[in-house]
């Protein structure tokens, strides 16, 4: 039960992120904003748990090349595509997109790990996708003959496959603690995307936030990039990739729910069709996961860990 509390503040805090995102559009630059996201997020990490990370500087070593890929991906390229997206997109889309994400690390699972799938398990994953497909259309499904898409909605598609990617990447077994471990990706995250963040100043395209955005970046520092990210990762270890994997289709709801309530954005028809069949794709996931083949949770975690 632990990672499953884990996991819903986790989705929580995501669905915030894309609310997070359109407020900052404008008021801070995309770049700017992903660097000072994870600088703050490191410092945060010395100060509550600066002995851990240093006792454990011998297994960071030992993993470079691992967390430095999986910070580089799933943090950088998953937080710097968000960000950008949030400029031609709605938080109620970035959240709904965010639903494919399941079906990613199924797939993934699958192939890698040899995680068991049940057919009505994959049916549930082509509904989600659906969803997924509808939103990104806005409900004009023709706009598939022609491939007309949202600018934003693509970034946010690739982002999903980069943290998808992330996810199937912190099975991989390490001697890294999962704080170890957090501290790597993050600091990983921060020197991979600050040379773009380098070229946006030097481009003059840098926006620094006013004295009343930087409350907002401080929120995205604590919540999506402290918080979620060290509750997901201790839920992956606990129940593996996958079934944690499952909990992130929470997000479009928390999304929307936020962006209506503190954006006042109008939720169309279309976004609540797409809504629907998402969580109709984790309801069929969760409902029909294959009994016989089930995989423990102690189990689980010592494939993760």
């Amino acid at each position: 039960m632990q990672a499953y509390y884990l996991l819903v503040l986790t989705t929580l805090c995501w669905g915030l992120n894309a609310v997070f995102a359109r407020m900052a559009v404008g008021e801070i630059s995309p770049m700017l904003l992903v660097s000072v996201r994870w600088l703050g997020t490191l410092v945060l990490l010395v100060l509550f748990a600066g002995k851990a990370i240093i006792a454990d500087l011998p297994a960071i070593r030992r993993n470079f090349g691992y967390s430095f890929l999986l910070g580089t991906v799933g943090l950088g390229g998953f937080g710097t595509l968000i960000y950008y997206s949030a400029y031609t997109t709605t938080a109620v889309n970035i959240g709904i997109i965010q639903g494919a994400m399941p079906a990613i690390v199924l797939v993934g699972s699958y192939f890698f790990f040899r995680t068991p799938v049940s057919l009505l398990q994959i049916c549930g994953v082509i509904v989600t996708i659906l969803g997924v497909v509808l939103v990104s259309t806005r409900g004009e499904i023709e706009r598939l003959m022609t491939l007309s898409f949202n600018t934003g909605d693509l970034l946010m598609l690739i982002a999903v496959l980069f943290y998808g990617s992330y996810t199937l990447g912190l099975r991989r077994k390490s001697d890294l603690s999962s704080i170890a471990l957090f501290a790597s990706v993050v600091a990983s995250a921060f020197v991979s995307t600050l040379p773009l963040t380098i070229y946006e100043f030097a481009s003059g395209r840098t926006v620094w936030p006013g004295p009343q955005y930087w409350g907002l970046v401080g929120l995205i520092v604590l919540l999506p990039s402290f918080l979620s990210q060290i509750c997901f990762i201790t839920s992956v270890k606990l129940i593996g990739p996958a079934r944690s994997g499952v909990f992130i289709n929470l997000v479009p709801i928390f999304a929307s729910f936020f962006a209506v309530v503190l954006l006042e954005e109008v939720f169309e028809l279309f976004q609540g069709l797409s809504l629907l069949l998402v969580l109709s794709g984790i309801y069929i996931f969760e409902k029909h996961k294959p009994l016989p083949n089930r995989v423990s949770s102690n189990e689980n975690a010592a494939n993760a860990g």
